[in-house]
């Protein structure tokens, strides 16, 4: 509310200053047609007072209307009504302005209309310019306003769509985390039962997955070399877990420093174990392949998978970071292929790319 009163102070404020400087230009050029014998220094100081004359007559009108405007609660009619009552009292204020004091205190003649005929306080043409100059400046004051309001709307839209974003992102990304945590802490309980040896590298890996989903994760975008660290201990976890799994992990960044969304990488790797590896009957594999080039991702990940003539499980696992990606990454290129025994994934961001923001 604040910010909007704000907003509306210094655009109506430049608005008068821009506005009295043309009616100020506009009046000390038409003057020296009006009084060519006159010094264009007396000249332009008329002109700087009776337009602040003029000012004083005009702004009461233009907030009046736009109070009457901004009234929802009053009906069409009687707004109309009452516009109507508005104009017709600043028009005779501004004749009685001009007539008894501009002219006579200012310019020191009588106003006319052709140089010879006394013009009066009320005349059909003189009303008509008068009314002519009160509705041009409404109409820029009211063009001005409700453009002001509908950028603060579409500001305010804006505001509203990043936070849906961000609430389905922070939704979509909680749903597989639990997946995770539930499945390896199921693991270190059978481990403990056989008194495994590598029970307590389990859990301290554990503990670091944990502690950078808590806090790192939450995060809108971070350095790259943390997200690929995540997965290595990730990974480390699921090689205990997995005692036959090959695993094959390469990485070429030329900036570890890259900003991304956090846990979208490893996502993929989850999904890989989930739906592929952990079914995947005798010896299976992981190989993953991430090469980071003057901003370009590409992405490729292939594991074993066991044949399921009328499975989509691997499809179903893809549907949540297809959803994530498009809300992050409107234009990324991304293909997955499944044959008999393996699944194969490959993603490619481009973050030069200003919409990946």
């Amino acid at each position: 509310m604040k910010s909007d009163r704000k907003s509306k102070l210094y655009v109506h404020l430049l608005f008068w200053i821009l506005y009295y400087i043309l009616e100020v230009y506009l009046d000390f050029y038409w003057s020296r047609y009006q009084f060519p014998g006159e010094e264009w220094q007396i000249r332009l100081q008329n002109t700087i007072v009776l337009e602040l004359g003029y000012l004083l007559i005009k702004m009461p009108l233009a907030y009046s209307l736009l109070y009457v405007y901004e009234k929802t609660g009053v009906k069409r009619l009687i707004s109309y009504i009452i516009y109507g009552c508005i104009i017709v009292a600043a028009v005779l204020v501004h004749r009685f302005f001009t007539h008894f004091i501009i002219y006579p205190h200012i310019y020191g003649v009588t106003e006319t209309l052709d140089g010879k005929q006394p013009s009066g306080l009320i005349n059909g043409l003189v009303a008509f310019n008068s009314f002519m100059d009160l509705i041009f400046m409404a109409g820029l004051i009211f063009g001005v306003e409700i453009t002001r309001q509908k950028n603060l709307l579409k500001e305010q839209i804006s505001l509203l769509k990043a936070e849906k974003l961000d609430q389905e992102l922070t939704m979509l990304k909680a749903q597989i985390n639990p997946h995770f945590l539930f499945n390896t802490l199921n693991n270190i309980y059978g481990m403990a039962l056989k008194k495994a040896d590598e029970t307590p590298d389990v859990i301290l890996q554990l503990s670091k997955v944990m502690r950078y989903n808590i806090y790192e994760a939450t995060e809108k975008y971070i350095s790259i070399d943390k997200d690929i660290e995540n997965i290595k201990d990730f990974l480390q976890i699921q090689q205990i877990r997995h005692r036959d799994l090959v695993i094959r992990f390469n990485e070429e960044m030329d900036n570890p420093s890259q900003k991304i969304s956090p846990l979208i990488l490893i996502q993929f790797i989850e999904n890989a174990f989930k739906h592929g590896v952990s079914e995947t009957l005798g010896q299976s594999f992981l190989h993953i392949d991430m090469k980071l080039n003057k901003g370009v991702l590409h992405y490729h990940i292939e594991n074993s998978k066991q044949e399921k003539p009328h499975g989509n499980s691997t499809k179903i696992g893809l549907k949540n970071i297809r959803r994530q990606l498009e809300l992050l990454y409107p234009k990324h290129s991304l293909t997955a292929e499944s044959t008999r025994d393996r699944y194969t994934v490959n993603l490619i961001i481009d973050f030069n790319d200003s919409s990946c923001f």
